[in-house]
């Protein structure tokens, strides 16, 4: 495993001054940020693609500091019903492709989306539950109409241009948001897609991610390292579904936490191992969204969490067996 940093947090610093913190911090790669909700501050696709020049710029930064690139990412809504709002980042998924493609970076990361109830909303819809009756005829409407048949598309634009693995963020708010919507719709669109596995948005549901990552096994395609803390006063009273701005820390049923911050080392541990067990050997993101946290304290806590715990070296041989 490599230890990476999704290097968005990092917006005050231009691309060198970003590689060069990180590299003195002991991080081996980097996930670029490409558009849709994340900022393009490090990487823009777009201009990158316009200007060669500046990709062999960026290659030259990257090796100064002994860094590699873990994915390109582009979280955005393809299928959002306001259609210039999907275009938008329809074009910044197929520029991260392009780019992807260019650089030679094997995985891209993004959301599955979320499309409205309807041909006629205007804004998305997220079910949560099958009754009233409603709910179910949504859901079958946005997978069979909308989902399924644009990523059929997706995959084919990303297969003809290299690209293999594309990780879907599991998160609440889209059509994939756990391991059993993740496989529908790699069932249905073939084994491109796979899972960008944060734990930070399944702790919150309820769902064990060694159970998850044993489930989903060759499926995961990369791993996002975030933490989430679960309130358990706020959570008794009002459950784990909450619509309180991410601010509102002490009224909120949980919040995102540095890791370490909301469960721990042996949680972690667990986790790292399972990833062996599934034999993912790919990058260890951290995704730094503590808002209790400076990005600095935050990011370096994180690091040092995830040094201790990861695992670097190949097993070699079980020279006692």
């Amino acid at each position: 495993m490599k230890l990476s940093v999704f290097t968005v947090l990092l917006a005050d610093k231009n691309f060198e001054e970003a590689c060069k913190y990180l590299s003195e911090a002991g991080v081996q790669a980097v996930e670029l940020g490409c558009g849709g909700y994340s900022s393009k501050v490090h990487c823009d696709p777009a201009d990158l693609l316009a200007h060669p020049e500046k990709i062999e710029e960026m290659k030259a930064v990257l090796k100064k500091y002994n860094l590699e690139i873990a994915a390109l990412s582009t979280h955005g809504n393809c299928v959002h019903p306001n259609k210039e709002l999907a275009a938008k980042d329809q074009a910044d998924y197929e520029n991260a492709i392009l780019l992807a493609e260019k650089l030679n970076v094997k995985t891209v990361v993004t959301f599955s989306g979320c499309p409205g109830g309807s041909p006629e909303d205007k804004t998305p819809n997220w079910v949560t539950c099958p009754w009233p009756e409603d709910f179910s005829k949504i859901v079958e409407y946005q997978w069979n109409e909308v989902l399924i048949p644009y990523w059929k598309e997706a995959v084919a634009f990303a297969n003809a241009h290299g690209i293999k693995r594309i990780a879907l963020e599991m998160h609440p708010g889209f059509c994939v948001y756990n391991p059993e919507t993740l496989m529908k719709l790699r069932n249905a669109v073939g084994d491109t897609i796979g899972a960008n596995f944060d734990p930070s948005h399944l702790f919150w549901q309820g769902i064990d991610p060694v159970a998850a990552l044993r489930y989903l096994g060759d499926a995961v395609y990369y791993f996002h390292a975030k933490d989430t803390k679960i309130d358990e006063i706020n959570t008794g009273i009002n459950g784990v579904l909450d619509t309180k701005h991410y601010g509102d820390e002490i009224h909120r049923s949980w919040i995102f936490r540095t890791v370490g911050y909301g469960h721990t080392h042996q949680v972690w541990k667990d986790i790292m191992s399972t990833l062996r067990l599934i034999g993912y050997d790919g990058p260890v993101s951290i995704e730094h969204e503590d808002s209790l946290m400076s990005v600095n304290e935050g990011l370096m806590k994180a690091i040092a969490m995830l040094k201790d715990v990861m695992m670097f070296e190949s097993t070699g041989e079980m020279w006692w067996a």
